[in-house]
């Protein structure tokens, strides 16, 4: 069974070395270098740089749709895509008898799209897990072939979650493709889908109560970030956390800030530690090694973004 390889963040790499120690990976498919840092030095994408330490050869068609002679010429039987960045079209999925088979971050139906993890977190959800799907020309809204569910801790990040659900997708890929060359192959149709986008930097609105702040907070951490501000502090969060609470301060008030409480802020029910976090032009820190030196105080209130 001859396999390509479609993926390009982090989040692949454990699936491709999975599927290439198995079964051997013919060709990788991945999104082309991308200019980084202050001089903008093409750089290649994590898929990459694993298959080129595991020697097998790279494609990177700016736009696969429109060439797709090299992905071709490899002959491959079935293409593994994971996070790959790229719309198929329906001429693409021709090219592989056996299929093309996602491997997707969250329970399918739910959270199709750009940030399934980020959308289950916020969601309040206390399960996710990952899907192998055959893919078709929609997006995410192919047949499920199998899925493994995860707990959401209370302190999952979106970073934390992503990379357990990474582990558990390089497993279950290998158990499908095993199946799949076994032809022991039943699929499912899925049901009403809920669609992500992508996320972005968000202020906080404290007015929410605290579970839903703590809970998107966690979803945008460690990017893009969710942030707040008060007056000209203005702070990257990375961690909030519900604690107990039972003042009658406007939502958005600073409720405590030291070196041993933190800082502690009301929301419109209850009130969330913002354990980490990181002021403009800083570094990443604890809230109570911010409280050392931060220019906050007890009764600062932070905005509510703008409606």
């Amino acid at each position: 069974m001859k396999i390509v390889f479609a993926g390009t963040p982090a989040f692949a790499v454990p699936a491709f070395r999975a599927v290439h120690a198995a079964f051997g990976v013919a060709a990788v498919l991945t999104q082309p270098d991308k200019p980084q840092g202050r001089k903008h030095v093409p750089t290649p994408s994590p898929v990459k740089q694993a298959a080129l330490g595991c020697g097998v050869p790279v494609l990177q068609p700016a736009r696969l749709r429109d060439d797709l002679s090299a992905l071709k010429a490899v002959g491959a039987d079935l293409m593994v895509t994971c996070a790959y960045g790229q719309i198929l079209t329906k001429e693409t999925l021709g090219l592989f008898p056996l299929g093309v088979w996602n491997v997707h971050a969250s329970l399918l139906p739910k959270y199709r799209g750009a940030a399934p993890v980020a959308a289950a977190i916020a969601a309040g959800e206390r399960e996710t897990g990952v899907t192998i799907m055959k893919t078709d020309v929609g997006l995410d809204t192919g047949d499920i072939f199998l899925s493994a569910a995860l707990p959401i801790e209370e302190r999952d990040t979106c970073g934390t979650l992503t990379e357990k659900l990474s582990e558990a997708g390089a497993a279950l890929i290998v158990k499908a493709l095993h199946a799949i060359a076994a032809g022991d192959v039943t699929l499912v149709k899925q049901g009403e889908g809920t669609l992500c986008r992508k996320v972005s930097r968000t202020q906080v609105d404290f007015s929410r109560p605290a579970r839903e702040v703590s809970a998107l907070v966690r979803s945008l951490s460690p990017a893009p970030l969710a942030y707040a501000a008060a007056g000209n502090v203005t702070l990257g969060l990375y961690m909030a956390e519900e604690v107990p609470f039972d003042g009658t301060q406007k939502a958005g008030t600073v409720v405590a800030f030291s070196p041993k409480a933190g800082l502690v802020v009301a929301c419109g029910e209850g009130a969330v530690r913002l354990s980490e976090v990181q002021p403009a032009g800083g570094k990443r820190m604890a809230d109570t090694a911010y409280a050392n030196g931060g220019k906050l105080k007890e009764g600062d209130c932070f905005d509510q973004p703008l409606l």
